[in-house]
């Protein structure tokens, strides 16, 4: 069995295919958490940095039980550096100790030997002064094409060995990729030269369920090239950002997902995790202890807009 076999086990387990981003941010993580570590740990790195990994678990033990996947941006810990990675470690073990599948999305890219390190760094083995240390990785990091196929190759190469699996960059959701993403290439837009070349990279790992452990990055704000990508690449799963705070619906992340109800991965992070925050979600959970309780019913009701959404369109898998 594959990673991406896995995933789409957890995902057909919790009947969702919503992934939670964890992207904790010191200023919106609640005040009593922000006291209870300046108290005990002081106004440091070491104090901040335990705060976001406490808010991190304590999510994670509200939600893990109803979404199949976490993502980790990986911004929000380089930030503090050597401890933020610490706290990136620990969430990604306990997340992974709870049966989540974990996505790394730190967007590396580079060629030759460079890609080579960023891979098995970030998915691989540690190499040391005699042989290689095992750690707990992510299973799935996602990756930026734009220098080439020789800077995907050696991220492909890792996922073969350590069966792994990543989402290669398409069709972004932020406003200016159509500076690059729609530049044409010969007769097409540079996005679908790039889907193209996921479609052959998808064929090296294909799983059990007819998707391939390589995916693709297409963003929620773009139904239409959604819908052509998903023909264009038809073993690949989709990360699909842009969902919530974003600005996108269930009904505009529809085309992602192929005529079974399979392939397209739904990531809400701001609008799940500081839920808490959200008048909607406010009025339920009035207590300050009870934010990670207003995370679970935020994906609760995402979960339930989408297989609305799948259900009007005909696409809800036969076995939810």
């Amino acid at each position: 069995m594959r990673i991406i076999d896995h995933l789409i086990q957890q995902i057909n387990e919790k009947t969702c295919p919503v992934v939670v981003g964890l992207d904790p941010v010191i200023g919106k993580i609640p005040e009593h958490i922000k006291d209870e570590y300046l108290e005990r740990l002081g106004n440091n790195q070491l104090g901040a940095t335990e705060a976001l990994l406490r808010f991190n678990l304590d999510i994670l033990e509200a939600i893990h039980t109803v979404i199949p996947a976490v993502k980790l941006q990986s911004a929000c810990y380089e930030l503090y550096g050597a401890l933020g990675a610490q706290v990136f470690e620990q969430t990604v073990q306990q997340a992974q100790k709870l049966g989540l599948t974990v996505i790394d999305d730190s967007k590396r890219s580079d060629i030759g030997h460079s890609a080579e390190l960023y891979a098995q760094g970030h998915l691989g083995d540690i190499p040391l002064i005699e042989g290689f240390e095992k750690q707990k990785k992510a299973d799935f990091m996602t990756v930026n094409p734009l220098l080439g196929s020789d800077s995907i190759k050696p991220f492909v190469k890792q996922c073969q060995t350590s069966d792994k699996g990543i989402f290669i960059l398409a069709r972004t959701s932020n406003p200016s990729s159509e500076e690059y993403q729609l530049a044409k290439i010969g007769n097409q837009p540079l996005f679908q030269k790039i889907a193209q070349d996921i479609h052959q990279f998808s064929l090296e790992l294909m799983g059990e369920n007819d998707f391939s452990s390589i995916g693709a990055v297409v963003g929620a704000k773009w139904p239409k090239e959604l819908k052509q990508l998903r023909n264009i690449i038809p073993h690949a799963y989709f990360l699909v950002p842009g969902y919530g705070a974003q600005g996108a619906t269930s009904q505009d992340v529809v085309n992602g997902f192929n005529e079974k109800g399979y392939g397209a991965l739904i990531n809400s992070s701001r609008a799940i995790t500081f839920a808490y925050r959200d008048e909607t979600y406010s009025k339920q959970f009035k207590d300050p202890l009870e934010f990670a309780q207003a995370s679970k019913k935020a994906v609760l009701d995402m979960r339930e807009a989408l297989l609305n959404a799948l259900s009007k369109a005909g696409k809800l898998p036969l076995n939810w």
